[in-house]
Formats: structure tokens, C-alpha cells, sequence
């Protein structure tokens, strides 16, 4: 039987530039749907998983289209729940080369920035539910997200349904007056499996690893550094019993080395390091490492390693994809992780 896994957050219309196009050039562009708990629901749809996707969308023919898009990628909706104005936006401009990529947000008054605590049941949400993962990015919209996300956490814990997040700082998103220091906390500690990126943990925590400059990785990033900022996220947030940060080495927009880090009962895992030298798009590139994680923690249990190179070969894929969805096979990440990485026709 099929492990359920269900997500919670917001989902957006994504309107990319043709291309490398600047937004000073474009005179249309690309739509899409995609946000940080959506792609990870679409990922392990594509894996063969129950994959469900909370969210509250309004009423209006732009949301439908939306949720036909999940449907098609086999994401179940049957607890979104309806009401408000408008659904989200985002901007995207591709980067190439020095030129970095950019997101312009329009998000404001989404309908899920006005969600409020107790419009969604979770005890029924959760019924037959393995696994409930969040973003960092759904309390970051508003006091009311990010008080239905807690409420969320705590119906997971007292149903003993797995907890995992991906603490996904966005500073541009944090407006209604707190800061992610200040609501995160509360949220993390119910968690069971955290995952950052290299900066992540010290953006919301003040955690990071010495002497590192994320800035100045040249494409190598030395894992064992991030060692310490397991051990310490672990230590502030004791119910956490894995905790996996990405590493991106950023060369230029267009070639980055990718891999990760899971540390568990006091040993770390290194994956493998990938080379990426042309990426078609990044976007969703930490979701679909998510979405390999769930997929592997609950597929390989007691295998760490495994699930931890499922994850960052998934995500390798997800840079040769265009949108925020990894639309990949189980079948297509096992190749790459037995190290083929021809891309030759398969006939």
C-alpha cells in the first residue's frame, strides 16, 4: 500500500521571460503553477506515492485552472478549501552566466495569506496520512498562515504523523511585522526531519558553520562543515531526529555543483557530488530534493544513504526540467544514482 503524504502552503501562477529575457524586454510570457510544498506534492505523485496538496485557493477560473494542473500531475485537492480574492503571483527572470536570475513577487492578499486558524480540519486531513511537510515560506505570508501551519504541526504530532520541513528563508516575504526568528522556532520544534540550505539555518537561526561564505563557494562546498549546524539544530530542536542541508556550489547562473548532507544518530552521510553544467532550470531545485527525501526515507527505511542519494539525484534531474515541477520517474533517478549520467536516447 501507498504511503500518504500530504502537504500544506501556497501555490502560485508563475510568469516567466521567453528565454534569457530581461523583464525589460519580454513582451509575454510563460504560465505556469508551482510553489515550495506543491512541487514536493508533484514529485512524489510522479513517484507513485498518495500525494496530497492543502491550500486555500479563491473561487475563479485562474485557481481552477491551477488545481487541473495538480490533477493532471496526480496530486489529490480534496481539502483545499475556498475563498478569498485573488491567487498568488511570481515574476521570474532566468539568469545566464554572472547575470543572476529574479523573482518579483505578487503575492499580497493572496487567499491563503488570509487563511485564518480552524478553517481547515486537520484531524480529517490527516486521516491515513505517513508523512505532513511545510515550508518555511507559508508562515512567512501572515500572522493567520502561519498560525494554521502550527495548527497543522500540532494535529500531526497528536496523530503521530511525520513532520518534516524545509526551513526555505525568503527575507523579501516576512512583512507583517515579525520576523522569521521570532515565528519559526515554535513551528521547527514539532518537526522530525528538517532541511536547509547553507544559509538557511543561519538567516532564521543564527546557526552556521565557521568560517563559511556562501558567496564565495567557487562550486566547492566542503559537507563536513556543516556537521556543526546538524549537531546544533538537533540540540535547539530535540525532536528532530534527521537533519539534511543542500549544498550548492555556485560557479556562474548557469553551472553548479549540487549535493547534500543527513545526519542521524550522531553519524553524517555524504551524497555524491553532481557537476551541472548547463541548467535549464533551477527553480524547484530544493523541493525536488524534498520530494526524493520523503520519497526515500519512507521507501528505503533504515537506509539513510540511500535516501539521501535518491534526494540529490532527483534533484539533479529537476535542473535539466523547465518550471517548478520535477517530472521524473523512480526509474530515471535509480539510473542516475547507479551513475549513469550519459543522457544518451533510451530506445
Amino acid at each position: 500500500m501507498s504511503k500518504k503524504v500530504v502537504t500544506f502552503g501556497e501555490i502560485m501562477l508563475r510568469l516567466a521571460t521567453p528565454g534569457y529575457q530581461r523583464f525589460s524586454q519580454a513582451t509575454e510570457f510563460t504560465a505556469t503553477f508551482g510553489g515550495g510544498e506543491a512541487n514536493v506534492s508533484v514529485s512524489l505523485a510522479n513517484y507513485g506515492m498518495e500525494s496530497e496538496f492543502v491550500t486555500r485557493l479563491p473561487q475563479n477560473d485562474i485557481a481552477r485552472s491551477c488545481e487541473m494542473d495538480l490533477h493532471k500531475h496526480g496530486v489529490k485537492t480534496d481539502h483545499v478549501i475556498y475563498g478569498g480574492d485573488r491567487l498568488g503571483i511570481y515574476f521570474l527572470e532566468t539568469g545566464a552566466v554572472a547575470r543572476a536570475s529574479k523573482v518579483v513577487y505578487d503575492r499580497a492578499h493572496s487567499a491563503i495569506a488570509e487563511i485564518k486558524p480552524g478553517m481547515i480540519d486537520w484531524d480529517e486531513v490527516f486521516k491515513g496520512a505517513d508523512w505532513f511537510h511545510w515550508t518555511g515560506i507559508t508562515p512567512a505570508l501572515s500572522q493567520g498562515a502561519a498560525d494554521a501551519c502550527l495548527e497543522a504541526i500540532r494535529a500531526a504530532n497528536r496523530l503521530g504523523v511525520t513532520v518534516s520541513c524545509d526551513l526555505n528563508y525568503r527575507k523579501n516575504l516576512w512583512k507583517y511585522g515579525k520576523q522569521a526568528s521570532e515565528i519559526m522556532p515554535e513551528l521547527v520544534a514539532g518537526c522530525d526531519v528538517i532541511l536547509g540550505n547553507e544559509e538557511d539555518a543561519e538567516k532564521v537561526f543564527g546557526i552556521k558553520p565557521e568560517g563559511f561564505d556562501v558567496a564565495q563557494t567557487n562550486g566547492e562546498v566542503n559537507a563536513a562543515e556543516f556537521e556543526s549546524v546538524c549537531t546544533q539544530l538537533m540540540k535547539r530542536f530535540p525532536r528532530a531526529q534527521k537533519v539534511i542541508i543542500t549544498l550548492r556550489g555556485s560557479i556562474n547562473a548557469n553551472h553548479n555543483t549540487w549535493g547534500g548532507v543527513l545526519y542521524s544518530d550522531g553519524k553524517l552521510y555524504q551524497s555524491p557530488r553532481y557537476d551541472i553544467t548547463h541548467i535549464v532550470d533551477r527553480v524547484g531545485g530544493g523541493d525536488s530534493f524534498m520530494g526524493g527525501l520523503i520519497y526515500g526515507l519512507l521507501t528505503y527505511t533504515g537506509d539513510d544513504q540511500k535516501a539521501l542519494n535518491f534526494a540529490v539525484a532527483a534533484s539533479c534531474l529537476k535542473h535539466t526540467i523547465y518550471g517548478d515541477f520535477n517530472l521524473v520517474t523512480v526509474e530515471e533517478v535509480e539510473k542516475l544514482m547507479s551513475g549513469d549520467a550519459s543522457g544518451r536516447v533510451s530506445r
